[in-house]
């Protein structure tokens, strides 16, 4: 009981802790009400400028066999972004709870708000539905600002489910996993996650791609991002599901063990079920391969539940914080 009743009452125990608490709230209201930064401010560019510079002079130009020594080179250029990431993120948090109470707060939630994007993913898959109103073209053009496969011979409902299975895949990407980090760890939990899943973006699939051979220099950043993510993807179809009647967890895990991907199964299939349609990858994967066919209405649909599991999302954060805020109370007093 005495740790927990620190928590709350005046002191450093407490402060911090409320500090953190409403951070992830707050980030959130500033992400809906404004958007995302300028280009030359937001530091997740700032991220893949670094990750492209260091790609271009890891990834060879063409296959190599068992490239170790290229495996080797990128997961330590990888770890050193990740030291420059952690120490400046630190460094950053430190100096926003220095402040005076709510100024803190504001500070550090807009040092966290460029590390996760809810409004921009939410209005960008609405925006590939109203361009396919107007035509299949113009919905395959919207589409490729989303996804990296190949939209040129999609029809309108395979445009659709690929809109649909993004904003579930990056519910967890860009809302859920930055926040789990940041109810553990902090801004520099959150800052690191978005390192890994920006690495694994650029490097992560394997073979040939902008010029270069990815199968190995991609291999670190590719699995790093898979241990970060395990746990938050399948917190995020939890999310997803939330409230659905007659749904098996059973049924859950299984569809999502059919895509190749370890984690952007779980989502995208919670979005499958909860909307009863089929999502599908061309020659890949068929996600409730039972539902039906993917319609106009159910775009908004995924939205509407997307934006469910990020209001849900908030008492959860909430909850970690403060387990996390009780492990740290209880082991400061031994």
């Amino acid at each position: 009981m005495d740790s927990l009743t620190a928590l709350f009452v005046p002191g450093m125990g407490g402060a911090l802790f409320h500090l953190l608490l409403w951070c992830p709230l707050l980030a959130l209201a500033v992400d809906w009400w404004l958007g995302e930064p300028p280009v030359a401010w937001h530091p997740v560019v700032w991220m893949g400028q670094a990750l492209q510079w260091g790609g271009e002079r890891l990834a060879p130009l063409s296959p190599v066999a068992r490239d170790w020594k290229g495996f080797w080179l990128a997961a330590l250029f990888w770890c050193a972004l990740a030291a420059i990431v952690l120490i400046v993120a630190a460094y950053l948090q430190h100096g926003a709870l220095m402040l005076p109470g709510l100024l803190a707060v504001a500070v550090l939630a807009l040092l966290l708000k460029p590390l996760l994007a809810w409004r921009m993913l939410h209005d960008e898959v609405l925006a590939v539905e109203l361009a396919l109103s107007q035509s299949l073209p113009a919905g395959r053009a919207q589409l490729a600002r989303l996804v990296s496969r190949d939209v040129s011979a999609l029809s309108a409902v395979q445009v659709r489910e690929s809109a649909i299975e993004s904003l579930a895949e990056n519910l967890n990407d860009s809302v859920v996993a930055p926040l789990f980090w940041f109810a553990l760890l902090g801004l520099p939990g959150a800052a690191l996650y978005r390192l890994a899943n920006t690495a694994d973006a650029m490097w992560g699939y394997p073979g040939m791609r902008g010029g270069r051979y990815w199968q190995w220099a991609g291999k670190w950043a590719a699995r790093a991002d898979d241990v970060l993510s395990w746990l938050p993807a399948r917190i995020t179809a939890l999310l997803l599901v939330l409230g659905a009647q007659g749904l098996r967890l059973s049924t859950l895990a299984r569809q999502a063990r059919k895509t190749p991907s370890p984690n952007s199964g779980w989502p995208m299939a919670a979005m499958a079920l909860v909307l009863d349609v089929r999502l599908a990858k061309p020659g890949v994967y068929a996600l409730h391969s039972k539902g039906r066919r993917a319609g106009p209405l159910d775009t908004r649909r995924a939205a509407r539940a997307g934006t469910r599991a990020v209001l849900a999302l908030v008492p959860v954060v909430a909850a970690i914080q403060l387990l996390v805020a009780l492990a740290f109370s209880a082991w400061m007093q031994t």
